[in-house]
């Protein structure tokens, strides 16, 4: 089939790692890591969210309590062992979640945590939303419940479940935003290209993701505590001779368990008594938004 006949996003264009110009992160670093916690609300008996047992279940007391513990148990526990271990974190946050848990927005400022905005609610997507004009509504809510709220607008976006439309990484250029993850293409930072202008697309990982892992895979904590290990002495190693990002990505109803809590803080105290922690930059998506936007053109696939 001629390639012309093939359909295509025409939001950017391949280039391979191979052949891309190499660059540093902060302080002469080679691995970006990002650890990314996702703050969702639910609603109750309605709309969408998985559950701890059965594929495609309806919405029953038992799912809704069962995501209900990240909020109300879990998220404490992964804010304790990311103070023990002195890491930077990241939020994907649902903007109704200040009518339920503002307490969660008070540790986040305490700790200078980043937050990224993730739709309303996860009982929706941006599927649910057929026309262009009612999605634009939706991310300015959105917008402006975080900046009332938290003094700023965030600069990051990612939809729930990574749905979008054609038009959504438009609607978020237009809306203001620097960068978004919902495009897992890559495990550098890239440029696409919008309507009105350029947006990042910062890594975000579909794979190294405690959801599709563990709830539709069914794979143990200790298992993904392996890939992460795994994960990070690869890429670490491999960052070398590219600049990479390592970002795993945790959902506080999954791995703020006890049991599965164990292996992780054992994962990641391994990986950070590495000897080449030296190559390492903890950092979150907006820091490297930030240093991306300071690279000259053409570094950065896309500019």
């Amino acid at each position: 089939m001629p390639a012309s006949l093939l359909p295509h996003h025409g939001r950017y264009d391949y280039f391979p790692l191979t052949e891309r110009r190499d660059y540093d992160w902060p302080g002469g670093k080679r691995l970006a890591f990002c650890l990314t916690l996702n703050l969702a609300v639910h609603a109750y008996g309605k709309g969408r969210g998985h559950d701890n047992a059965k594929h495609n279940e309806p919405q029953t007391p038992r799912n809704y309590s069962w995501r209900d513990y990240g909020n109300r148990i879990g998220v404490w526990r992964l804010f304790d062992l990311a103070d023990e271990l002195r890491i930077p974190l990241v939020h994907n946050t649902n903007s109704l979640l200040y009518e339920e848990a503002p307490q969660i927005f008070k540790r986040i400022r305490t700790r200078g945590d980043e937050i990224i905005a993730h739709g309303r609610t996860n009982a929706e997507n941006l599927n649910d939303f057929r026309w262009e004009a009612d999605e634009a509504r939706l991310i300015g809510e959105v917008t402006e419940t975080f900046t009332r709220n938290e003094g700023k607008a965030p600069k990051g976006w990612l939809s729930g479940g990574s749905y979008e439309h054609s038009w959504t990484p438009d609607l978020l250029k237009e809306a203001g935003y620097e960068y978004f993850s919902d495009w897992p293409a890559d495990d550098q930072p890239f440029w696409m290209r919008t309507r009105s202008g350029p947006i990042l697309n910062v890594p975000y990982p579909v794979e190294l993701n405690d959801s599709p892992q563990i709830i539709h895979r069914q794979h143990t904590g200790r298992e993904f505590c392996d890939m992460l290990v795994d994960q990070f002495e690869e890429m670490v190693e491999q960052s070398a001779a590219h600049p990479l990002v390592f970002n795993a990505s945790i959902h506080p109803h999954v791995f703020g368990y006890p049991f599965r809590l164990r292996p992780l803080r054992k994962a990641l105290q391994h990986c950070f008594s590495s000897k080449l922690m030296d190559r390492v930059w903890k950092c979150r998506p907006g820091d490297i938004n930030d240093y991306c936007r300071t690279l000259e053109p053409g570094i950065i696939p896309g500019s």
